[in-house]
């Protein structure tokens, strides 16, 4: 290659197609992986919500003595993404007693939920627990008498 004269600046055609020929190459190595990671990543955070509902649900259950929800929201028709009724949101007259014998009455939360869960028959609801960080989720999810949470929608659809 000779040496630029005096005032000559710039790139020669060769060299900028050398580096439009390398960019492409990149663009199409990198483009459909990243594509893929992005799909993965949904499915995966669907899954993981699922696992974090699941577990909500035994620790709920067994913080509380419970080994039957009597107001499940059994079938997909009752699927929610709220957990401040799920799994059971019965009346509070229908809970069980609490895990100290005393009986849930007026003024106490609703049914053994995940989200603002009245632990204590206190009346005052100032033993409230969260077995989940977030009320609403982003799938929706329906459970059986025994406990076992199933997923109806992903909330990825």
């Amino acid at each position: 290659m000779r040496l630029p004269k005096r005032g000559e600046k710039g790139f020669t055609l060769i060299e900028l197609l050398i580096v439009v020929a390398i960019l492409g190459v990149l663009a199409a190595v990198v483009i459909p992986n990243v594509g893929r990671f992005i799909g993965r990543g949904e499915t995966e955070a669907a899954q993981t919500e699922f696992a974090n509902v699941q577990a909500a649900t035994v620790a709920m259950m067994t913080d509380n003595e419970v080994s039957v929800l009597r107001n499940a929201r059994d079938g997909a028709a009752n699927a929610t993404r709220n957990m401040s009724i799920f799994p059971d949101d019965s009346a509070v007259g229908d809970k069980y007693p609490d895990a100290n014998g005393v009986n849930f009455s007026a003024g106490d939360g609703i049914g053994f939920v995940l989200y603002q869960h009245d632990i204590d028959a206190d009346a005052a609801n100032t033993s409230l627990v969260n077995y989940v960080a977030t009320q609403y989720t982003k799938g929706t999810y329906y459970v059986n008498a025994q406990g076992t949470v199933t997923q109806h929608t992903t909330g990825y659809e």
